[in-house]
């Protein structure tokens, strides 16, 4: 049975590569070559402990992020470093459905209270994930700010999960953490590397600092710290295969709107897709194919939602192919 709490289970059956994966938003056409590369040299260094201090991996995030590297803490990891952001106060957990169920879950784990669309108290932590998953809507870092400050004379502190900032990054408020706004994010997907692990978390020193403590001993692995320090000399390509995404996520949603799909604007590297029927036993059959697709079920939505990644022209062809005959023909 696949786990559809997370996209990207290529490991239930046959071989990864097997897959044409449409429930897992990663670079479509793989790990960059420099990435590959930067991997390549470093593995001479996985004969050593990693540097618990993580100074190159810092200092190469805080540059392709243009924050101090005070401001900033490698992870393991977009899911660690919301688990760590959700470690360090007790209160409730409020999240806006639907959204990512990663932030329920690990504020679960650390023993906080979740409130879906509820009202923020005194020592809450509200998580706004920007661009949202599932639905790639985008907030103004203005609006951010705003909601911040409204949050804060509440008491109330906010959580911007931006793992998909990259494919809008003018909406970052990265550049604005300070006491009680805190910024996670993930280098996963840009870069396609989630079997690397290499996340970050953006907040006030004095928070850093704190995380720091929490933080287990050697989280960040050799490969993981090579590529974050090579990240400021790659800015360019990143922001490049972006812009690809882009264009592409606007062909594939005009072929989905002609399926009949109702498709939700995006500003991230997947669309949501409302087909306005039970897409279940679609699903079922495109699996039969080797094709994944991430339905919505546990992000609460109803069996019509299908969230596609967005990938290459020939990928996306290929898939609507498929995608039309299961649906007209029952696979």
């Amino acid at each position: 049975m696949q786990d559809m709490r997370h996209g990207g289970n290529v490991w239930d059956e046959a071989r990864p590569g097997d897959w044409l994966d449409y429930s897992a938003n990663l670079r479509p056409e793989g790990t960059p070559e420099w990435v590959l590369e930067t991997m390549r040299r470093a593995i001479v260094d996985t004969r050593y402990y990693p540097d618990r201090q993580m100074r190159a991996a810092r200092a190469g995030l805080a540059a392709a992020l243009g924050v101090e590297e005070a401001r900033v803490l490698p992870t393991a990891g977009g899911a660690q470093a919301i688990d760590l952001a959700l470690s360090l106060k007790p209160g409730r957990v409020l999240v806006q459905s639907p959204t990512f169920g990663e932030y329920a879950e690990r504020a679960r784990a650390r023993g906080r209270a979740v409130a879906e669309n509820g009202n923020a108290r005194p020592g809450d932590t509200r998580v706004l994930c920007n661009p949202n998953n599932p639905t790639g809507e985008a907030v103004e870092p203005a609006r951010v700010q705003e909601e911040f400050r409204a949050l804060r004379e509440q008491g109330t502190e906010l959580l911007v999960d931006e793992a998909f900032i990259d494919y809008c990054p003018s909406h970052s408020v990265r550049k604005f953490v300070q006491p009680g706004l805190t910024v996670v994010g993930s280098l996963t997907k840009i870069l396609c590397v989630p079997g690397v692990r290499l996340g970050y978390v953006c907040a006030a020193p004095e928070t850093i600092r704190a995380l720091e403590e929490r933080m287990l001993t050697w989280s960040l692995n050799s490969f993981a710290s090579a590529i974050a320090a090579e990240l400021p000399l790659h800015v360019r390509e990143i922001e490049k295969d972006a812009q690809a995404t882009d264009a592409r996520r606007a062909a594939f949603a005009r072929a989905l709107e002609a399926m009949g799909a109702r498709v939700m604007p995006s500003h991230a590297p997947f669309l949501l897709a409302d087909f306005g029927r039970d897409m279940t036993e679609v699903a079922k059959r495109l699996r039969a194919r080797r094709i994944l697709v991430r339905t919505c079920e546990s992000f609460g939505l109803p069996p019509a939602y299908l969230r596609l990644a967005v990938k290459t022209e020939a990928e996306n062809a290929r898939f609507l192919e498929a995608l039309r005959e299961c649906i007209d023909y029952g696979g």
